[in-house]
């Protein structure tokens, strides 16, 4: 963190504050994550700290410690709303602009408080009092363990803090393998380890909570993957119908886009999945190499993320959606085939 950024932070939280930290919409296990364990450093820090999600999260992250306190904005608006009225603070952690929140966004941007960003996706928006974000780092919670490292205050880690922090981290780097671990992020998930995060038990309580429903749909989602070898891409979709007919629930088809990315030779994969409540195909890319999945989200499809991991989404249809990206593929046809 760089010392202009640190000594305003000092300054923020010189005197006990009454803060909210929020996470984006549709949070995953580096928002929670970083977003409680920095709750749980702060509250230990003497300020009042509240968690504020725009949406809910699955239920693979329910046994996170502190995951019980969470406010979810949707569920709760008038509550939410009344927090982030009285705050002194607000943390915004795991994104970079304020549309990415989701309803929360008006509330937000109507609020008299000071804004602090911890993050590492690329393109930050200027909204924040003192803003920390790395693009190389690996994981918000790695950045929230070296916020704390920044303030001389690794002393206050506990267990709770330790087990969210490599619950964001695990999640964030697909188990350490992908490319932003660094040696640093070994480091840290060692002291994580050191302090009371028991690695073999998160891994338990994130990876094996398949019902037989999600089973059977990542059948249906590998019988629809679709390889197109002259780009060495692959696709999956998933129509609304397919979910409905598996019982689908916020977060059974986390990591499917990885079955896609891990065929032989593939650098691109995508999956396209259907949702009618919000008439909108979200879309998950994942890239190996130089291939920036970011740039083509933001370039086609109103998203983006890291260099190998982003989002986006379409308002067209399921099939159109699909024929679009097709269409789009022969401009990027060098930088697929590049070194293939």
């Amino acid at each position: 963190m760089e010392k202009e950024t640190l000594e305003r932070v000092q300054q923020l939280l010189a005197t006990p504050q009454k803060v909210i930290i929020v996470g984006h919409k549709n949070p995953d296990g580096d928002a929670i994550g970083s977003c409680l364990g920095l709750s749980f450093f702060l509250s230990e820090m003497g300020h009042n700290c509240k968690v504020v999600m725009p949406n809910d999260f699955p239920e693979f992250l329910k046994w996170m410690p502190g995951n019980e306190a969470i406010h979810i904005f949707d569920k709760d608006t008038e509550q939410c709303e009344k927090l982030i009225e009285e705050t002194d603070l607000i943390f915004t952690l795991d994104f970079n602009s304020l549309d990415r929140v989701g309803n929360l966004q008006p509330s937000l941007e109507a609020s008299t408080a000071k804004f602090v960003m911890i993050d590492h996706h690329q393109a930050p928006a200027d909204y924040a009092t003192a803003m920390y974000s790395d693009v190389q780092m690996s994981s918000t919670a790695e950045m929230v363990y070296h916020f704390i490292a920044s303030l001389q205050k690794l002393d206050l880690l506990s267990e709770p803090i330790a087990t969210n922090l490599y619950t964001g981290i695990m999640t964030d780097t697909g188990s350490f393998r992908f490319p932003a671990t660094s040696p640093t992020t070994h480091r840290v998930i060692a002291h994580l380890m050191e302090v009371g995060a028991n690695g073999a038990a998160i891994h338990q309580n994130i990876y094996d909570t398949n019902t037989p429903d999600r089973l059977k749909l990542l059948g249906v989602a590998l019988k629809n993957l679709t390889i197109l070898t002259e780009y060495n891409t692959a696709y999956i979709t998933m129509s609304q119908q397919e979910l409905d007919d598996h019982n689908f629930k916020k977060g059974d088809t986390e990591g499917f886009v990885n079955y896609a990315l891990s065929v032989l030779g593939i650098k691109f994969a995508v999956i396209f999945i259907e949702n009618r409540q919000d008439a909108i195909v979200k879309i998950s890319f994942r890239s190996k190499g130089a291939f920036s999945v970011n740039e083509f989200a933001r370039s086609h499809y109103n998203g983006g993320g890291h260099t190998n991991a982003a989002g986006g989404r379409s308002d067209k249809s399921l099939e159109d959606t699909v024929t679009e990206f097709i269409s789009i593929l022969p401009l990027y046809k060098n930088a697929l085939n590049a070194h293939a």
